[in-house]
């Protein structure tokens, strides 16, 4: 059988292929699951096919003829990939480049049609139709990229993309040698046939098998890296640059072009295939590269990502975190359990571990041994199982003798923040114990994330370390403040001893002040030791400001108190509102001279009593009284208080369910005015 039989037969089948595809689309597009113009595309190829099977059997057609055709089927497949790429991804590509591309097939036919109705004489055809048969190959490619790169959940049109892409891909290897031969090889020519049928019956299979499920994700993905915005052009360009300077070169130099790219092409594969044989490491990075933009990943890293987070950020619960953290990390790999260290001061220390037993002997790792540096410096993690000639036993000649001792150890995974080395963990080894460049990424990605949240934990557990201190110091501060008072009082008994030991209604006076002071240093003690709450009772409150104002009569100046309501009943602590108000009025004598005046008035304000103390004193800045008046430990007595006396004041008095406020200014002097709420009945 001849070339020429061996045509017509390849593509009078093609023709029934693209027939058949034709109805399936004619279908496909009644259900709106395709573009219309996929289905004109594939009529325009069974006019193609027919048209060439006859030129090799009956009618032998002219190259100005063949050439109208096949700017016809290159043409209506750009439109039918355009038209599919808004179909399919619900956008477009912007006017300017989606005009362009269609000017130049739609330019290239008007050529062609003025150029098969005035020329006859057929000068240049080869030419002119390898420049056409190019243009458009480039131009098919760009649309098939964006396509295949815009359209995520159609298999049908990926697989259609794909099947195209490859039709342009031998056009373009077709029509480039020919402008370089200065004529149309004919095994290649013939052979397009053959290519044209192969991918005829690829899509009408595929349009079979996928024609129920079209919307269906598509299994075979391409990373971004690899299809870039101009990656059909820079392959294109790259590929006609290399064609065109070996044409330079042999034509200044001479040659034989055919021969030159035997050798070459020769040559170049068998480097590439000792260099892919020999060398491992070569063999190991292509086999990532591949796997990272070819095909599905293996872990679904956003879920992961939200179930280690999830896991990490729960409010705390009965469970160590720290063993929240190895399950966590362990159940992304299957692991049954794991360890893990973290440093203490210049050692690596186990903390926790779960479900994986350590051996008797030390596992305390210094920070320094070359262990830790290789987990430090490389992020490396460790595979102590690994074989010798693998690549993760890179570093295994660092692993400390206890590694080995550890029945069932997987890896060991590096706890980094930033360029600190918080600590490691150890995995149990699961049932599938390979790992992979995928597992790798995934390890060192979890192992920071890991190491920010314990880092933040332990800053949190010091903060609330650092906070029991505090609260500490500040119970010490108010017993010493509560005990300055009653020492005062004990105080002024000793210096009146000397002047009326004589006198004794002193003496009933200064028992009645001892007994006192015993019995607020019983309750207080008492409080502490037992932490109960404060005694609330129903008390008359011009009684209790009428004691209060008894014991601060030794001050000068003397308080004067006016009685506006003496009904007032309230719910409070006898001795801690006692404190108060001689804390207020205390407060008020020292910062008023000798001869000012301190006044406390008590009356009803609704259903509240209302406790005013006003002198006529140094007075306070207003920004001094907003922002620290309140504060503890600010004081602005010049270090004879501690500064907590006003705090306890406004907390005591808002635990009553009342309110201070203060109204004061330099010079003039100072009013507290303290709101407490009536006692019903």
């Amino acid at each position: 059988m001849g070339q020429d039989q061996i045509a017509f037969f390849s593509n009078l089948i093609g023709g029934c292929l693209f027939f058949i595809l034709g109805g399936l689309f004619a279908w496909l597009w009644r259900q709106r699951s395709i573009h219309f113009s996929l289905l004109l595309a594939a009529v325009v190829s069974v006019v193609w096919h027919v048209a060439i099977a006859t030129h090799y059997r009956w009618v032998p057609l002219g190259k100005p003829a063949i050439l109208l055709l096949e700017i016809a089927r290159d043409g209506a497949w750009i439109n039918a990939l355009l038209g599919s790429l808004k179909f399919a991804a619900g956008r477009t590509l912007p006017n300017q480049v989606r005009w362009g591309i269609h000017a130049i097939w739609i330019g290239a036919m008007v050529g062609a049609v003025a150029w098969l109705l005035f020329d006859s004489s057929g000068a240049a055809t080869t030419d002119v139709l390898a420049w056409a048969g190019l243009i458009l190959a480039v131009v098919g490619l760009v649309a098939v990229e964006q396509l295949y790169r815009n359209t995520h959940q159609h298999r049908l049109i990926k697989l259609l993309a794909i099947t195209i892409g490859a039709l342009f891909v031998y056009d373009l290897y077709l029509f480039s040698h020919s402008l370089i031969f200065k004529r149309i090889d004919p095994d290649l020519w013939y052979a397009r046939g053959g290519v044209n049928t192969i991918a005829a019956l690829i899509m009408t299979v595929g349009t079979i098998a996928i024609a129920n499920h079209n919307m269906q994700p598509a299994r075979f993905a391409v990373s971004r890296p690899v299809v870039f915005y101009t990656t059909s052009l820079t392959m294109a360009g790259s590929f006609l640059a290399l064609m065109a300077l070996g044409g330079y070169y042999l034509q200044i130099y001479g040659g034989t072009w055919g021969s030159m790219v035997q050798i070459a092409v020769l040559f170049l594969a068998l480097v590439t295939v000792a260099i892919v044989a020999v060398s491992r490491t070569v063999r190991s990075r292509l086999n990532v590269w591949i796997n990272k933009h070819f095909f599905h990943h293996k872990y679904d890293y956003r879920v992961e990502w939200l179930k280690l987070i999830n896991s990490l950020s729960r409010p705390a619960e009965s469970e160590n975190f720290h063993e929240r953290v190895i399950r966590a990390v362990a159940s992304i790999f299957r692991s049954p359990g794991g360890v893990l260290w973290l440093r203490q001061d210049n050692f690596y220390r186990p903390v926790l571990a779960w479900q994986l037993e350590l051996p008797d002997t030390c596992v305390d790792e210094p920070v320094s041994t070359p262990f830790c540096e290789a987990l430090r410096d490389h992020e490396w993690v460790f595979s102590p199982r690994s074989p010798e000639h693998d690549r993760l036993s890179a570093f295994n000649e660092r692993l400390p003798e206890w590694i080995n001792q550890v029945e069932g150890l997987w890896l060991v995974l590096p706890l980094l923040t930033e360029s600190e080395l918080l600590g490691f963990m150890v995995l149990a080894e699961p049932l599938d114990s390979s790992l992979t460049w995928e597992d790798l990424d995934l390890l060192k990605t979890v192992g920071r994330q890991v190491a920010s949240y314990l880092d933040r934990h332990e800053a949190a557990e010091l903060l609330a370390e650092s906070r029991q201190f505090d609260a500490f110091n500040k119970l010490t501060a108010f017993i010493m403040h509560d005990l300055k008072n009653l020492i005062a009082q004990q105080a002024l008994v000793v210096r009146n001893a000397a002047k009326h030991r004589d006198n004794p209604d002193f003496f009933e006076d200064a028992i009645q002040t001892i007994d006192n002071s015993v019995n607020r240093m019983s309750n207080l003690l008492r409080k502490l030791q037992q932490s109960e709450p404060s005694e609330l009772r129903s008390l008359e409150l011009h009684k209790v400001v009428m004691e209060a104002v008894k014991r601060c009569k030794d001050q000068r100046p003397t308080p004067s108190l006016r009685l506006e309501a003496t009904d007032i009943r309230v719910d409070a602590d006898y001795d801690r509102l006692i404190m108060t108000l001689t804390h207020v009025i205390k407060n008020a004598q020292d910062a008023t001279d000798e001869g000012g005046f301190v006044d406390i008035t008590l009356r009803r304000e609704g259903t509240e009593a209302v406790i005013t103390v006003e002198d006529n004193g140094s007075g306070m800045e207003a920004e001094f009284v907003k922002s620290q008046l309140f504060r503890p430990f600010v004081t602005t007595k010049s270090g004879k208080g501690m500064g907590i006396g006003a705090y306890q004041t406004r907390e005591f008095i808002s635990s009553l369910g009342g309110g201070v406020e203060v109204d004061s200014a330099p010079g003039e002097g100072t009013t507290f005015i303290l709101r407490i709420p009536a006692a019903a009945g």
